[in-house]
């Protein structure tokens, strides 16, 4: 999607300065803490960083499957964290999850009629004949055979598993689907199907995406605008093309730096990010990612880095730029 097009667009979804924490104890664990982006009808928006930067708890906190400490969504214009529990459950429809694991993800004891068919008996949408017929529509929409439809999950390889979750994801005829790393427990082999698979529904049906990850190259791929994020925080929000073009924020030189090159005469030089991650219960002053990064300054350890549009749509937080 072209970033004037979504300039002239109204965003779908709305983050707002949301956050939420973990009580651990006497302490805060900052899971997610002060996320803003927009997301714009038809677009994918990745959203990349290590393991336990938060990523997921963002994509669940934003369809509250986890109730948000604070901040607002809005979609379509409605804040989702005010809505009655009646709202809610109308608006569901419409915003969907596609889970990481497709082998915890599917009821063992359920048949894939029965998977795919629950939203629909839920929301009340079609009975019968109908439900039968849209449940075929949906496998073969998503690649696998109407054969398949009284069969467990346990008989289905893990490719085909996903391909049964975004069935159901699909069902309602959702605008906006959350992907929460849902290629990470497949064969890289099967990753390329199961994303190209996305990419072929979001055309065919306006489809809009948070496409969790922490693959850089498929996150590219797929991805419209990417937003970096470590320790809970927002490093860089970029269009695609332009984020690994010219990365502003050391974390995401590093990051980008590990992505392997198809072309065996082409060297790129490795950016090695030394020490852990510090704890989210306890993180660094100001800069969280000072503690790891080689351009840090005594600012750095005094003062959070104002997130700032250090070129025309690249975002960036960090002291290097103000």
């Amino acid at each position: 999607m072209d970033h004037q097009e979504t300039a002239v667009k109204s965003p779908l979804v709305e983050v707002k300065d949301l956050k939420k924490y973990f009580k651990v104890g006497d302490k805060h664990l900052k899971a997610v803490d002060h996320l803003n982006f927009d997301i714009y009808p038809g677009e994918t928006v990745g959203l990349v960083g290590e393991s336990g930067c938060g990523k997921s708890t963002a994509g669940r906190t934003m369809i509250r499957l986890y109730e948000a400490t604070g901040g607002e969504v809005l979609f379509n214009g409605k804040n989702l964290f005010s809505l009655h529990q009646k709202e809610l459950m109308k608006i569901r429809r419409e915003i969907q999850m596609i889970f990481q694991d497709p082998y915890a993800s599917l009821n063992p004891r359920m048949t894939v009629e029965d998977i795919i068919g629950e939203p629909l008996t839920i929301h009340g949408i079609v009975k019968g004949k109908q439900k039968h017929d849209r449940i075929v529509e949906l496998l073969e929409l998503v690649g696998l055979s109407p054969d398949h439809i009284n069969r467990f999950p346990h008989e289905f390889s893990g490719g085909q598993r996903q391909r049964i979750g975004i069935a159901r994801a699909l069902a309602l005829n959702p605008k906006f689907i959350v992907c929460d790393e849902p290629i990470s427990a497949l064969d890289v082999s099967i990753q390329a199907q199961v994303v190209n698979l996305l990419k072929e529904l979001q055309k065919k049906m306006g489809l809009t995406y948070l496409f969790i990850a922490h693959d850089l190259a498929m996150v590219k791929y797929i991805s419209d605008r990417i937003i970096v994020m470590y320790l809970g925080n927002m490093m860089e929000l970029s269009e695609s093309e332009e984020l690994y073009r010219d990365p502003l924020h050391p974390y995401t030189k590093a990051l980008l730096s590990s992505v392997p090159v198809p072309n065996p005469n082409l060297h790129r030089e490795r950016i090695v990010i030394s020490g852990d991650v510090p704890s989210p219960i306890n993180p660094p002053s100001g800069c969280v990612f000072r503690t790891r990064c080689p351009h840090a300054m005594d600012i750095c350890a005094q003062a959070k880095p104002e997130w700032k549009e250090a070129k025309p749509g690249h975002y960036v937080a960090c002291h290097l730029y103000t």
